[in-house]
């Protein structure tokens, strides 16, 4: 199964050539890596050019520039890798793997960062991805291309409303093995702070809060 490794990117000149850098031992293997671009202003469509294979603009906006990397895949499974966060080394195997049994599905995920908190935090994000079937983008959400719907065009919480898209097509594969991703939200805003501010998001997204006024509530979070 070949895969196609979708990145959307905006302004992560400091770490992209470091990410796409981890992921040239799968193109090696013969799997694509996409960047999607969201406009930045600080080089990084740049950085990442001589590490991907195709660097394509999008309109700003995680959900859209997913989706405008995904009309350029040509992998039979599509992969969605934040920009600060980093696959287990056999990522192609272990997705190849659990699409041959589920239509999608995500991996358990690691927090770096000072806070000595952020190891409860995963471990309650991924038991509760288990145990609910809804997955964030940190975990890596991957899927079949024949199976992929596109992500909503909401500018916050598009992981939880394509989660309960796809549980309707079927259950997700939950694998133990982890992805590695920045906590660098929760250094810079204190982890209990940033804890409460996006469970509160959550919430607020659950009792049918508009999605504008929730991305505009997380920019002004920092």
């Amino acid at each position: 199964m070949r895969l196609s490794i979708i990145v959307p990117a905006l302004d992560e000149a400091a770490g992209i050539a470091a990410t796409l850098a981890l992921l040239a031992p799968m193109r090696a293997r013969g799997h694509e890596v996409i960047l999607a671009d969201g406009g930045s202003t600080d080089g990084t469509p740049e950085l990442a050019a001589p590490l991907a294979d195709k660097v394509i603009a999008a309109p700003r906006g995680r959900a859209r520039q997913m989706n405008a990397g995904a009309a350029q895949a040509s992998g039979d499974a599509l992969v969605f890798l934040h920009a600060d966060t980093r696959l287990p080394p056999d990522a192609d195997r272990l997705v190849s793997a659990a699409l041959g049994r589920r239509p999608w599905g995500r991996f358990d995920v690691r927090i770096e960062g000072r806070s000595p908190l952020l190891g409860m935090v995963a471990f309650f994000m991924n038991g509760r991805s288990r145990l609910t079937g809804i997955a964030t983008g940190d975990q890596a959400i991957f899927v079949r291309r024949d199976a992929f719907p596109g992500f909503p065009d909401i500018p916050l919480m598009e992981d939880i409303a394509f989660s309960k898209a796809m549980k309707r097509r079927g259950a997700p594969a939950c694998l133990r093995e982890r992805a590695t991703t920045s906590g660098r939200r929760w250094d810079t805003q204190g982890a209990m702070c940033t804890i409460v501010h996006m469970w509160r998001l959550r919430l607020a997204y659950a009792l049918g809060a508009d999605p504008q006024e929730l991305a505009r509530r997380y920019a002004r979070s920092g």
